[in-house]
Parts: C-alpha cells; sequence; structure tokens
C-alpha cells in the first residue's frame, strides 16, 4: 500500500469507475473541459494512484526508497503527465474513428515496449513457520512500469474492437471517460452515484420550477 496519505480534498480523490486501467489514468486530470483538476499534483499523489491502481511493486523487492520514503522521482511525475494526455489523445481519436497524431502511436508504443512487473518468487513462511515459496512482483523502475501497464492497455483498447463501447460521461462538467458494459449500451453517466445522481437532481428540480 502507499505511504502518502489521501488528499483532504474529495476533489483531489481518484476514481476508478473507467472500466479500465488506461481510463481510470487519464481520469487524473479532472473536469477538462471547463475548470481542469490535476490529481497528478506532486509524486506523492502518483505513488498513491499507482498503489490504488494495483499496480504497485513490492515494496520489499521494489528499487529503494529515498530519504522521503518514495519510489517516484520528477522525471516520472513529468513522463507520467505527458503519457496520460497522450493515452487521452490516442483513446479520443480512436473513438472518434479518426486517425491519432503519429507521434502519440510512437510514445505510447515506447511506453507500452518498457518492461513491466515482474513476478519473483521469494521463500515464505506458513502459519506453521514452514518455508514455502512465496511471489513478489518487482521492478527495477516501479513507477516506468505502472505506467507501461497502462499503456499497453490503452494501445490494446484503442486498436481493439472494444473501443467502440468507450464513451464519455454526459455531464458537461464530467470529462471521465468509461467502458460501457451493461446490457443494452445505453450507459450515459461515468457513475450514478456521482454524475447520474446529479443529473436526476437537476431534472426534478427543473420539473418542479415548471409547475410552480
Amino acid at each position: 500500500m502507499s505511504r502518502t496519505p489521501a488528499p483532504a480534498d474529495p476533489l483531489m480523490a481518484f476514481s476508478f469507475i473507467g472500466g479500465r486501467p488506461c481510463l481510470d489514468f487519464v481520469a487524473t486530470l479532472g473536469k477538462r473541459h471547463t475548470a481542469p483538476v490535476e490529481r497528478l499534483a506532486d509524486m506523492g499523489a502518483l505513488d498513491r494512484w499507482i498503489s490504488q491502481a494495483q499496480l504497485e511493486a513490492d515494496r520489499d523487492a521494489a528499487a529503494a526508497p529515498d530519504a522521503d520514503g518514495m519510489r517516484i522521482t520528477p522525471a516520472d511525475l513529468e513522463d507520467a503527465r505527458a503519457l496520460r494526455e497522450v493515452l487521452y489523445r490516442l483513446l479520443r481519436a480512436a473513438m472518434r474513428e479518426q486517425a491519432p497524431d503519429p507521434d502519440d502511436v510512437v510514445r505510447a508504443n515506447e511506453a507500452a515496449a518498457r518492461p513491466d512487473l515482474a513476478p519473483q518468487l521469494a521463500v515464505g513462511e506458513d502459519p506453521d513457520g514452514e518455508p514455502q515459496p512465496a511471489l513478489r512482483w518487482q521492478a527495477r523502475h516501479p513507477a516506468r512500469a505502472a505506467l507501461a501497464t497502462v499503456a499497453r492497455d490503452a494501445v490494446l483498447l484503442a486498436g481493439g474492437p472494444l473501443v467502440a463501447r468507450v464513451k464519455e460521461c454526459e455531464n458537461p462538467e464530467c470529462s471521465l471517460l468509461f467502458l460501457d458494459d451493461s446490457q443494452a449500451r445505453r450507459r450515459r453517466w461515468c457513475s450514478m452515484e456521482r454524475c447520474g445522481n446529479l443529473a436526476k437532481i437537476a431534472e426534478y428540480r427543473s420539473r418542479t420550477r415548471k409547475k410552480s
């Protein structure tokens, strides 16, 4: 688990409702069409996102932390933000059945080709203290490995048939992308708990005003 505390501002909390890691990753920049909210505000936020997305290398197997306990560098944060925007543009082009920017294709492919988390066997102990094999996930560069997984997911999604199910939330103040896995393919909101309920409240108030 990440050692970085959760943000006090709910607006800065990460959402994991996109249905794919790459969609959850591009959601780290919220409200793109109105007042953008940068949720990867610092290295700690990127560390927290990687942990909450379950893309974290085991702490005892990952690269050694710095004096503050961080495994994220300023370069990692810069790369993450840049890759996020590349993947967003790539996915939006695929959703619209448009040709992607060639530079975005190159950068996404480069990120997807980087080493991912690698499974490693270690010797652990069972409840009786007897030795038994234990699985650990290791990466020389944990942040790069996590971003490689995200980039690979975006490449597979943008180049596959499921991209036809990717939608943008219909709330004009929300820019979250999600994979519509509903049976009728009529999902309109990123989630009912978020924008769906807000739309229902707005519709109710509009009807009330018309009757008064």
